[in-house]
């Protein structure tokens, strides 16, 4: 038995209750929900003090990947670490770089990965040691296995055929039985993500196909769920798409190097040009010969299933996703939120940073003038990426600060790109009101979450989302807004550029069927009960 309060469920008094409760709950609330008494999880025990935590009212989003091969020989360590940087808002808990060198010993990979941000976890000496002209890099939020350094990317894996370096963004749905299949034949696990499934699914793979290139290809057969993967070889590098292209991933080019990465802000900031989108379901394999392409996991174009808050949140406002502009994106999703649910005010302001182009596009439209009403501090950075509620300071004032001149006295309308238990949104309108805002309308450029994200998005449990089981006017009630409106779902297709999306989140119905029982951070518990061997 599980004994918790039912605030963790929301509610602001703390009335004791027993019963049972899913090991992901359990794991959500040990992130940072109130709670009271003991929360045993699978295999251990928690002691928790009744104590509430700040529950930043923002989505997680997995991970970021890069990989370069400079076919000129020059060292890549330096180049990655500026990609990684560009890609730091995607995941600030880790980060890490492997490298090679393609005219060197097969086998010999550099590597060298920490908890933190690429700032904190690199030094100038830990570049230059790193000597080789192919490598791959990751900066890694967790919404499968803890947060532990044994977690952190890239994986370097050494097997039978040689080496293969790993970075993966996305979340599969099939990660407990692939584990248990890996596992009777004789798998030990390192760590307690399913990456290394990936990984693992590709190193078997290899020693029956003739290349890494076709293993990669054989191991999609395999495994279901969202991923976008940069592979290094000793000699060659490799970028896959899932079919319904959940997660982004682009090709880049400077001078003789080609580069993949999560997005195209990581090109400009390194000064590579962009060449395009890995298709969803494409398997690119770069070369001393070029580029070659294998199609042969690719679905029709009206099964793809993007995550649509890669537009509306995720992503870098400078990346441009499968031809689709993100800045271009936030601006239609104000023009949106103006034509359905306008009102009179004399400011619209955004939350930074993803809601200010979406308040410029409310301002564009509706010809209220925009402003700047929050001071962020650029030295916090997206503190709500850590996923230890713990790690965060107790108020958003940390983070943000109120410009009083900007709306004493003034009907301030905010657009925020999205809410989802409600627990930051109330401080922010309060402080609106506290610096002489005299009418708060909240817009939200995304429509209410509803249900849970199997596919690399860590939106919690239905119980805990402040639209589950409430009405627009109880949620505005609840953040002290004077009223407040969310986009229509149909409204969608504009955001995209009517390219396939998924809506899972919002309406339920996910592009692949879901997994029966909600398994998102749990392989560390089958690692604790499962047996491990040695794979061959």
């Amino acid at each position: 038995m599980r004994q918790i309060c039912s605030c963790a469920f929301g509610r602001k008094d703390c009335k004791k209750r027993k019963g049972t409760m899913k090991p992901r709950l359990a794991k959500q609330m040990v992130k940072g929900l109130r709670l009271c008494e003991n929360v045993t999880t699978t295999g251990r025990k928690r002691q928790m003090i009744h104590q509430q935590y700040e529950v930043d009212d923002h989505l997680h989003e997995e991970c970021g990947v890069f990989g370069i091969y400079d076919m000129d020989g020059n060292d890549v360590a330096s180049t990655i670490y500026y990609g990684l940087f560009a890609l730091q808002h995607r995941g600030q808990e880790s980060c890490g770089i492997a490298v090679s060198d393609t005219s060197g010993p097969k086998g010999l990979v550099l590597s060298h990965k920490g908890m933190g941000l690429c700032n904190e976890v690199f030094t100038p000496e830990d570049l230059e040691s790193m000597k080789g002209n192919i490598g791959v890099g990751h900066t890694r939020y967790s919404t499968a296995g803890s947060s532990t350094r044994e977690n952190a990317q890239p994986l370097v894996l050494n097997y039978i055929k040689g080496t293969l370096g790993l970075a993966h963004n996305g979340n599969l749905i099939n990660t407990p039985q692939l584990r248990q299949e890996l596992a009777r034949t004789g798998a030990i696990f390192q760590t307690t993500i399913d990456s290394e499934i990936i990984a693992y699914m590709i190193a078997r793979a290899r020693v029956e196909q003739p290349t890494v290139q076709a293993a990669v290809a054989e191991a999609m057969k395999k495994i279901k769920g969202a991923y976008s993967l940069v592979v290094m070889s000793p000699r060659k590098l490799i970028g896959a798409r899932d079919p319904y292209g959940f997660r982004p991933l682009c090709i880049g080019k400077r001078g003789n190097a080609y580069i993949l990465a999560s997005e195209s802000c990581a090109l400009d900031t390194i000064g590579a040009e962009f060449v395009r989108d890995v298709e969803p379901g494409e398997i690119v394999t770069i070369t001393q010969k070029g580029i070659e392409s294998n199609r042969s996991m690719c679905i029709p174009k009206e099964q793809h299933a993007r995550c649509i808050f890669e537009y509306i949140y995720f992503a870098r406002l400078d990346s441009v996703i499968d031809g689709m502009s993100v800045y271009d994106s936030r601006i239609t999703a104000g023009r949106c939120l103006a034509k359905d649910s306008p009102v009179d005010a004399d400011v619209v302001v955004g939350v930074p940073e993803s809601g200010n182009a979406a308040a410029m596009g409310y301002s564009l439209e509706s010809g209220i003038p925009y402003g700047t009403a929050f001071v962020k501090n650029g030295y916090v950075g997206r503190t709500f990426i850590k996923p230890q509620q713990s790690q965060r300071e107790s108020s958003v004032r940390v983070k943000l600060n109120v410009l009083k001149e900007a709306v004493n006295g003034k009907r301030v309308i905010m657009i925020d790109d999205s809410i989802v238990r409600g627990t930051t949104s109330d401080r922010i309108v309060g402080m609106l009101r506290e610096a002489g805002a005299t009418e708060v309308h909240v817009r939200i450029s995304s429509p209410p979450f509803l249900y849970p994200c199997y596919f690399g998005t860590d939106i919690p449990d239905r119980e805990q989302l402040i639209a589950y089981n409430r009405s627009v006017d109880d949620i505005c009630k609840i953040i002290g807004a004077d009223s407040l409106a969310y986009l229509k779902m149909e409204r969608l297709p504009e955001l995209s550029g009517g390219r396939q999306y998924c809506h899972g989140c919002f309406s339920g119905q996910y592009p692949m069927k879901p997994p029966t029982e909600d398994i998102r951070g749990d392989h560390e518990d089958f690692k604790r009960g499962s047996e491990s061997h040695i794979i061959s």
